[in-house]
């Protein structure tokens, strides 16, 4: 099957590289391109992408924006947002997971990195390089004041879902938690599904989110 994937970026030579990239692999090609946020949100009505590669920073409505659009719309469900940034935008790239997106890549990464970044997204996978991971939700929670009420839903989980919960949050894999918890991988993999449902989380990035906004993990102060 090939996965359709949305560029969005207000400038043109990047795009374009991008398409070149993209449109060279077999399993892969360019649905569309938009130059800024709103146009982002309405190719990706009309098209139905299955991986929109969006930058942040664009005149209009931004990359932030246009990712809370997209994912707030049920009927864009299956659409996945993999977030383009660079360094020193770590309160945007926190928003940007808040507001749904999937994962995400620094513009500096290498053409086969950024081809495996979005079959990774597109299979359903979150993309999260744990340590930087760690980094941007840590400097996102640390300007942005965590308050205690940020996540209610999270009394209406078990005591071993906030543990595998938690370690979602540290960017543990699955057969790493099985391991911590002594439990099997699928038992984890099946607290994560129920984590999902729970939580109403699209993927694992929100997971992540919500263990710092829940106060599970607590960003330096």
């Amino acid at each position: 099957m090939t996965v359709r994937v949305l560029l969005v970026d207000d400038e043109e030579l990047i795009r374009a590289g991008f398409r070149m990239l993209i449109d060279s692999e077999d399993d892969l090609a360019v649905a569309g391109e938009a130059e800024d946020g709103l146009q982002a949100v309405d190719l990706t009505r009309r098209l139905l992408p299955d991986v929109v590669l969006m930058d942040i920073q664009m005149p209009g409505l931004d990359g932030i924006g246009a990712t809370e659009r997209i994912s707030s719309e049920t009927g864009l469900a299956a659409v996945r947002v993999l977030i383009l940034t660079t360094f020193g935008e770590e309160e945007n790239v926190f928003a940007a997971l808040q507001a749904g997106a999937s994962g995400f890549l620094l513009k500096d990464t290498t053409p086969g990195d950024l081809v495996s970044a979005v079959r990774t997204v597109a299979n359903g996978d979150s993309l999260l390089s744990p340590k930087i991971t760690r980094h941007v939700i840590e400097a996102g929670m640390t300007r942005r004041p965590r308050r205690a009420s940020m996540r209610p839903d999270l009394a209406m989980l078990t005591e071993r879902e906030l543990q595998v919960l938690e370690l979602v949050g540290r960017g543990m894999a699955n057969e790493e938690i099985a391991e911590d918890l002594f439990i099997s991988p699928l038992t984890v993999k099946t607290h994560v599904s129920r984590l999902l449902t729970k939580l109403h989380a699209r993927d694992r990035a929100q997971l992540v989110v919500a263990a710092y906004e829940g106060g599970l993990l607590t960003p330096p102060t």
